[in-house]
This record gives structure tokens, sequence and C-alpha cells, in this order.
């Protein structure tokens, strides 16, 4: 059985853990070349060492994904590396903690947005202008969140800058649509990564904490990375091919309330 990704090159950022590391190693296991993008480049050597392990190919480097000059720079290392970029997915992301709208302190929303908004503008800036002038007819996928699609209160800076993900998704795929690069985004509700850690060890009570955003969602648990992975295998893979500006909602039934 032909593997699903056979052939292709995939930039993932955010990939030194979590979802972005476990969407690696399924992408390395379907036949892609990995460039492996974090700002901790220790995570990244080590997811790079698991998929290599696992008989796959994968380069590290480090990006913070609101620098334009570095995002160019990982997405020319794909092409040193490898020769080519297929696949973008946009996957780094920043939370914050629980605070009113009141209380929110400018230069707290300002690093929000700039992390889940502009790093996601720079990647397909930078991703879809190499894919262009290569000829590839790439795919470029986006981490939003469920929290783009409904309010969160405590969380305006997250909520805004994920909405924003959302549009600038439908955006660019309307502007590439003619060039046959596709962008689609993945909305996830509360996944079982280092965000989401961060965000219940504010609690006095974290494991209290995490039973009660899991009783939040329809299913009762919380998504696991390997499951968002999945949706991102299926969005980079030829199968999703006349799918474009959409929104794949793993949410565990949250939104259908």
């Amino acid at each position: 059985m032909a593997r699903r990704l056979e052939g292709k090159v995939a930039l993932i950022t955010g990939a030194a853990s979590g979802i972005g590391r476990a969407t690696s190693l399924l992408f390395a296991r379907e036949g892609a070349k990995i460039v492996v993008a974090d700002r901790d480049l220790a995570g990244s050597e080590q997811t790079v060492s698991q998929v290599k392990e696992e008989g796959g190919d994968a380069v590290a480097v480090q990006v913070e994904v609101t620098d334009a000059g570095q995002v160019e720079a990982a997405i020319q290392a794909a092409f040193n590396k490898f020769g080519r970029l297929d696949v973008l997915f946009n996957n780094a992301g920043t939370g914050e903690r629980a605070v009113s709208i009141m209380d929110l302190a400018e230069d707290e929303w300002d690093r929000v947005m700039a992390v889940n908004v502009k790093g996601v503008f720079l990647g397909i800036k930078y991703g879809a202008a190499a894919m262009l002038k290569a000829g590839i007819t790439g795919s470029i996928i986006n981490t939003a969140s469920v929290a783009g699609l409904v309010g969160f209160a405590g969380h305006a800076a997250y909520s805004a800058s994920k909405a924003g993900c959302l549009h600038l998704t439908k955006v660019a795929a309307l502007e590439l649509a003619r060039s046959n690069i596709r962008v689609n985004a993945i909305a996830p509700a509360f996944t079982a990564t280092a965000m989401v850690d961060e965000l219940t060890s504010a609690s006095r009570d974290p494991q209290r904490a995490r039973q009660k955003l899991a009783q939040v969602i329809p299913l009762g648990r919380l998504g696991t990375p390997e499951e968002i992975a999945n949706a991102a295998l299926f969005l980079a893979s030829d199968e999703s091919s006349f799918m474009t500006g959409a929104v794949m909602t793993l949410d565990g039934g949250l939104t259908a309330q």
C-alpha cells in the first residue's frame, strides 16, 4: 500500500512537542521528509531523533515565527536540504492565562497576536511564495482553535488571534486557489499538550482543573496530539485535493452544543 505522503517534503512549526511532534512522526511514517521547526532547538532535535529512529528523514531548524527573516530562512532550509516544499503546517502557537479584558495587559495582547496571527501570516507569505516560485501545488495547514469559533471568557487575546487565523486561512485560500495551493485550518478543542498543562497548572488543583476541561467536552475527554495529527495528514495528502478554505473542527462535540 502506497504511503500517503510519499515523495513530499513538509515543514512543521511548533514541532518540538505536542501536536507538532506527533504530526512530524505521522507524516514521516507516511513517506514525507520533515523540516522540524521550533524556537526550542533541543526539542526539535529530539523530534528529529524520534523520526530517524523510525526510519524517517528529518532536519531541525530553529525559528521564531514572528521574525520574517527566520521564517523565510526556515522555508529555504527545506529547499536546501530536500529540494522542495509540498506541505507547510503553521502549527506554532501560544496561549495566555485567564484574565478579563479590563485586566489584560497590552504587551500580553501583542505577544499572543504576534505568534498566533503574525506567525501564520508570515508562514503563508513566504511558504506560498516559495511554492509558487518552484511551481509546486502545495498544501498549507494552519492550527486555529475552537476559541476562534466561539468566545471563551477570560481569553480575549487567544480567541481573537485564533479567529484571525481562521480568516487568514480563508483569504489565503481564495488568493492561492488558481495556483492550486490549498490552504485549510484545523480547529481543535482542549488537547493534551503543554499548553493545556500550562493552563491548568495555574489552578490550585491542576488535576481537578484538567478534569473540568474534559467535562466541558461532550465526549468527556481531552483530544490527543495524534488525533489532531490525523486531521493534518488528511489535509496534507492528495485525499483532500478538492478542499481549500475549510476548517476541520476537532472538538469532541463542543461547538455542537
